[in-house]
């Protein structure tokens, strides 16, 4: 079964907004567990406009699943999560300003800093993961880098699919076949849904973990945060 990791991100922007500790963020994430979730996913930016450092401080605590950091390795990032030491750590190339996450790693460009920064967090027993397009040339320099895992970027995918066209899942599979030939673990997020993760899921071979938050949040305001995230253990079977 393909494991579940749940971004609360979406749960502390909506406690950012007010101000205070409602909604608990912390209790939140223990209930996303108690429901069922295999992983807990942070990604907290900068400007803590949404995750705040100290909120993936205190989630190390209580998480008693996989527990995912993700972001920009900056210096203060790779210090935070040297500090947390969380299941897994996923390098994303997002820029200061971004609003979410849109491109993944040009891996050849990158590579000796990718692998100097995954070098450091595997030091420290981190499981390490990239964030990657669908795109087969980047997966040799992918591997030089010594991560353990990629996660596939699946804007496209799910733009494609909710157009109706099924076809935008054929690079991914091409690239999670070939990413598995050369041994990296095959994690997936970004726009997966409940209408489009069953199919993604049936398609994608060895896929370890899917990372999904705005979706599920959202879903979660009309069905219930409970029933959602079990209709995704569901669908992930």
């Amino acid at each position: 079964m393909t494991k579940l990791s749940v971004n609360v991100n979406k749960i502390a922007t909506l406690r950012n907004s007010r101000g205070g500790n409602v909604p608990n963020l912390l209790r939140v994430a223990q209930d996303i567990e108690a429901f069922g979730a295999q992983g807990i996913t942070v990604h907290p930016r900068p400007d803590e406009r949404h995750i705040r450092y100290q909120d993936a401080r205190d989630l190390k605590g209580c998480v008693r699943t996989e527990y995912n950091i993700e972001g920009n390795p900056i210096k203060k990032f790779i210090d935070l999560v040297l500090e947390v030491r969380p299941t897994q750590v996923t390098l994303v190339p997002d820029s200061i300003d971004a609003i979410t996450s849109n491109a993944g790693w040009d891996t050849k460009t990158h590579l000796d800093f990718l692998k100097e920064v995954i070098d450091t967090f595997k030091s420290a027993g981190i499981r390490t993961s990239i964030f990657l397009d669908p795109n087969p040339e980047l997966l040799e320099s992918a591997a030089k880098t010594g991560t353990d895992r990629i996660e596939l970027y699946t804007e496209s995918f799910a733009e494609a699919f909710g157009k109706g066209d099924k076809g935008g899942i054929t690079p991914f599979v091409e690239t999670a076949t070939i990413a598995s030939s050369l041994g990296l673990g095959i994690n997936a997020g970004h726009d997966l849904s409940l209408e489009n993760i069953a199919f993604f899921k049936a398609h994608i071979p060895h896929l370890l973990e899917v990372s999904i938050g705005h979706a599920l949040i959202s879903e979660s305001l009309y069905l219930g945060l409970e029933n959602v995230v079990n209709m995704y253990l569901n669908k992930l079977k």
